[in-house]
């Protein structure tokens, strides 16, 4: 399908950031989205590139009334050599297919995909910014559009593609963070839709996570809706724990996102020879390991932050310190390691990162 590319007016042109320390996460987007139409009768058409501007929809969009709202995160990359590079791109467009699926949504053509999100960062590429821990945030995202009430999948779709300039994810940076165990509520549970990158699933985290920064805590941790006691993710991310000589990481089991960054995490850590395993631990169990000193290193996986050391969890009233409550070697290896990959700095032996200009 040809992408038709519509240039905005020179002089309309955003201005954009010219201080890389202070452009925070998901406030600034760029000149230019990506936008492809869907009927159930037709396919996929009218793709193009054209102008940043608000969406048009009915009242009535399935959308904002049965939630088929789908989203994936990734990143592009400036290499200090000026190349531009993407990681593991095609690795997040099959797991929106996948979310597609479940939410009874059109899969979108891989190799469309691609390349509207190829010309899209070309075109943008001046937004790239340079720092290191700097990137262009990718947001492709697809909604319902059919204008109907009444519970049944929609006819009709759009899938856009977003982008703007990004600095660190949390405030702390790279700095160990804070999180809050909730016993209360949950994220999801087995058989929903935990395992997919919807909407709904932020939703549903929100008031838990307000609750959270509201006593000074970054991020919740979710615990398993079924017995409250085994832990699963935190709300933005996966989770993982240095337990000995091992990393240990809750397994997918249908309630987990499938982390692409959780998935670089573990092919990596095996690459170096430490034996990761994919198993189930409680949260008094997790607190136990702390206690005896065993638990060394905890820390959270995914796009937005690459890993992110957590030196806090606050249980049942008591703040147990992680460690020594420093970021932990394992970690910051990792993020260095996984970091100079994606700016192109390193020799990349899994093959995750895509040259697409320079």
């Amino acid at each position: 399908m040809e992408i038709k590319v519509t240039k905005i007016d020179p002089g309309k042109m955003k201005q954009k950031p010219e201080d890389e320390s202070k452009l925070g996460f998901g406030k600034i987007f760029t000149d230019h989205f990506f936008i492809v139409e869907y009927e159930t009768k037709t396919g996929w058409y009218n793709a193009s590139i054209e102008p940043f501007r608000p969406l048009s929809l009915d009242p009535a969009s399935m959308c904002l009334h049965y939630g088929q709202e789908i989203f994936e995160g990734m990143k592009a990359y400036k290499g200090k050599d000026g190349a531009i590079y993407l990681f593991r791109p095609e690795e997040n467009i099959k797991r929106m297919n996948r979310s597609a699926e479940r939410l009874c949504m059109p899969h979108i053509d891989a190799d469309l995909f691609m390349e509207g999100l190829k010309k899209l960062v070309l075109l943008e590429k001046d937004w790239i910014p340079h720092d290191t821990g700097t990137s262009l945030y990718i947001r492709p995202a697809m909604i319902a559009t059919e204008a109907a009430l009444g519970v049944h999948a929609s006819a009709r779709y759009l899938f856009f593609i977003i982008v703007g300039p990004v600095g660190a994810y949390y405030p702390e940076g790279f700095g160990p963070t804070k999180i809050y165990v909730s016993e209360k509520y949950v994220r999801a549970a087995r058989g929903g839709v935990g395992d997919c990158k919807a909407a709904g699933n932020y939703a549903a985290s929100l008031y838990a996570s307000q609750e959270a920064l509201e006593m000074g805590y970054t991020q919740v941790l979710w615990l398993d809706a079924q017995e409250r006691k085994y832990v699963e993710e935190v709300g933005t991310s996966n989770i993982f724990f240095v337990v000995g000589d091992d990393l240990i990481t809750p397994p997918l089991s249908g309630s987990i996102l499938p982390g692409i960054m959780r998935d670089s995490v573990i092919r990596m850590a095996r690459s170096w020879g430490i034996n990761v395993r994919e198993e189930r631990l409680s949260i008094d169990e997790l607190l136990k390991l702390n206690d005896e000193g065993i638990l060394t290193e905890i820390f959270a996986s995914g796009t937005a932050a690459i890993v992110s050391p957590v030196g806090q969890i606050y249980y049942q009233g008591k703040e147990h310190i992680i460690g020594t409550g420093d970021t932990g070697s394992l970690t910051e290896k990792l993020y260095n390691e996984i970091l100079q990959i994606q700016y192109g700095e390193k020799e990349d032996p899994f093959g995750w990162r895509i040259k697409i200009f320079g």
